[in-house]
């Protein structure tokens, strides 16, 4: 049910080269692997940063013929009490995993060249190795479910919204890191409830590893969008509420999942005033 595996991984000239490979990648398989071969390799300082041959940066990143995308309001919702509920809830995650990996290769590749340590891209390697891990989870998940990604339709909006930062990466670590992977931190835990509640113990563990992982990973955004402020003598909650005000559609949506996003360094001064029901 799922892609038959590739015989051997291109050649990976740089971490910038391979996160380029991977992102261009429609073999989702080949794309994974190659996430978590550039991520290990540059963890063991086997990999320069960047090289002359490093091939160009796509404007979109590969993806296979399935699934078809459609606007938002035509991804069909359906009860977490039917298999096919559950179905299609995890093929929700699964796109979503897959696009955090390419976000997160995404922003090593285009930053190559930014004046940052070394350790803002040992950062995105970790967030691209464990989104790579997760997407392969919850596409294990759907295939013992009986269904694959690619069966149902899936929207465009996380893609898109990053690429409207791709020339600013102060405002790319708010909208993808801050705002997208931080909502994960809001919604997640009501759906672990609900998996348990349906007795379907195995999908929760799934979420169990994700929600974990995604707290590192908005601490990680957390970290790197404070570094760039201070070094710009900005307050980080003031230029994040003015980044997401021009660069993210609509407001941010309550219930906030406070003390998870505490911990990963985002407090209620940076998001509360961006709500719907809020003045400021």
């Amino acid at each position: 049910m799922t892609e038959a595996p590739f015989t051997a991984l291109p050649s990976i000239a740089s971490l910038r080269g391979g996160a380029i490979l991977a992102i261009s990648s429609p073999d989702l398989s080949l794309k994974t692997a190659l996430a978590q071969e550039a991520a290990t390799r540059w963890f063991q300082r086997r990999l320069s940063l960047r090289s002359p041959l490093d091939p160009p940066l796509p404007e979109r990143p590969g993806r296979p013929d399935k699934p078809e995308l459609v606007p938002p309001k035509l991804v069909e919702k359906r009860s977490l009490h039917t298999v096919k509920g559950r179905i299609a809830i995890l093929h929700a995650i699964a796109h979503i995993e897959l696009n955090a990996v390419d976000l997160a290769l995404d922003i090593v590749a285009r930053y190559a060249t930014e004046p940052v340590p070394n350790s803002f891209f040992d950062g995105w390697m970790q967030v691209a190795f464990e989104e790579a891990k997760h997407f392969r989870m919850v596409r294990q998940r759907l295939n013992d479910l009986g269904a694959d990604y690619g069966d149902m339709p899936a929207h465009d909006g996380l893609w898109q919204a990053a690429h409207a930062t791709r020339n600013d990466l102060t405002a790319r670590l708010a909208v993808v890191p801050l705002i997208l992977e931080a909502r994960g931190l809001d919604v997640t835990p009501s759906l672990q409830a609900k998996m348990r509640e349906t007795g379907d113990e195995e999908t929760a563990a799934v979420l169990d590893v994700i929600y974990n992982d995604e707290k590192g990973h908005v601490a990680i955004g957390a970290k790197w969008f404070r570094f760039l402020c201070a070094r710009e003598r900005k307050d980080p909650a003031a230029a994040f509420k003015e980044l997401v005000r021009a660069n993210f559609r609509g407001a941010l949506k309550p219930p906030f999942n406070d003390l998870a996003r505490a911990e990963a360094g985002l407090t209620p001064s940076f998001y509360r005033s961006l709500t719907a029901t809020s003045n400021a």
